[in-house]
């Protein structure tokens, strides 16, 4: 299992994670993007690798 996590220091809520999850961990609360599903998420990565502020952390847990 994993838990991705988003620092709210460094998110600009470009919304590329959201884009890019393929099972929809993130979504857009209150004008900022959150976490919103993280017992979907697989592991895959692809929202670490898309964000320019390098905002996204996974962790294995």
């Amino acid at each position: 299992m994993y838990m991705p996590r988003i620092s709210t220091k460094k998110c600009k809520q470009c919304g590329e994670c959201i884009d890019v999850c393929p099972t929809d961990v993130f979504e857009v609360e209150e004008e900022k993007t959150v976490v919103a599903n993280p017992a979907d998420c697989i592991g895959c990565e692809s929202c670490i690798s898309v964000c320019p502020e390098e905002a996204i952390t996974l962790d294995e847990i």
